[in-house]
């Protein structure tokens, strides 16, 4: 079982690792990767080029701002409710259940995510959270409801919101949304396992996160991205120094009068509804 809306992966310098890529090949899902120009032919040596989107445009130096909305206007232009985006550096999927972290071997979980999305009329976007984030062993529930959306992010197409800044977009788009009344919503059933930011070559590393760990503020790039969403949302946002970096730390209480609202046409049918999913041991040798 594959999704039904489109996933598009943003990428760029990351044409040998192609995590994200290479980790949807493996469970057979269909995806694009939107690459700019003249890129193309490195990614076209290694990817099927009927899966690369060409951007119009090229280094601009505004980060992965220009390309997000691009990808939103593309989807919304082929007739689409919502789309998926991604990050590059996912290298894996989880399925999280009865303190098991299971590698999922198809793209049930997303179509799966997507449903329980559209159960509501005021779902702005919702995604998967990390499996750094969701320790097996602790008593975890099936989602979050409004909070942050990182990385792997199914977006409402008709929201009244489009990506803007220069650094932690996705935070200041849940924020915009959370305020205006809209509801997130991030599973913890279902996980992505992402490489950190600033640990791989590529991407915005070297054109965002310049100087990070810099004794000086106005050089180190950790200060600079938390700086500018405190800017932006400075009744929910501070700043703190925390694991030798600076971070932004964001209040989401207000947001917990955010009710989701279930759509009038939706008839939920009684019983867990697992999608054909099932647990299978799979030996050392296969």
């Amino acid at each position: 079982m594959n999704p039904k809306y489109p996933i598009y992966i943003i990428s760029k310098g990351r044409w040998e690792s192609r995590q994200t890529a290479r980790s949807l090949e493996k469970i057979n899902v269909p995806y694009h990767i939107v690459v700019e120009p003249q890129e193309y032919n490195q990614y076209a040596a290694v990817i099927d080029p009927d899966k690369i989107y060409v951007l119009p445009f090229s280094n601009l130096g505004q980060g992965s701002i220009p390309v997000r909305n691009w990808v939103w206007e593309h989807s919304a232009s082929i007739g689409s409710r919502r789309h998926w985006i991604m990050d590059d550096n996912i290298w894996e999927f989880y399925r999280l259940n009865h303190n098991l972290k299971v590698r999922v071997d198809s793209g049930t979980i997303f179509k799966a995510a997507e449903d329980f999305t559209d159960r509501y009329e005021n779902v702005a976007l919702s995604g998967f959270n990390y499996e750094l984030l969701c320790p097996r062993k602790k008593k975890l529930p099936p989602f979050y409801p409004n909070t942050r959306i990182y990385s792997c992010i199914l977006i409402k197409n008709d929201i009244p919101y489009r990506w803007r800044g220069r650094y932690n977009e996705d935070t200041d788009l849940s924020l915009r949304a959370l305020k205006d009344g809209w509801c997130t919503v991030l599973f913890n059933a279902f996980l992505a396992n992402k490489t950190g930011t600033m640990r791989m070559k590529g991407g915005n590393t070297d054109e965002l996160y310049a100087g990070v760990g810099s004794e000086n503020k106005e050089t180190d790039g950790r200060w600079k991205m938390a700086e500018s969403l405190r800017q932006q949302h400075p009744d929910v946002v501070d700043i703190i120094y925390k694991w030798d970096r600076w971070q932004h730390l964001v209040n989401y209480k207000p947001f917990a009068k955010n009710k989701l609202i279930k759509r009038k046409d939706v008839i939920i049918q009684k019983g867990v509804n697992n999608y054909g999913m099932k647990f299978v041991e799979i030996g050392d040798d296969k």
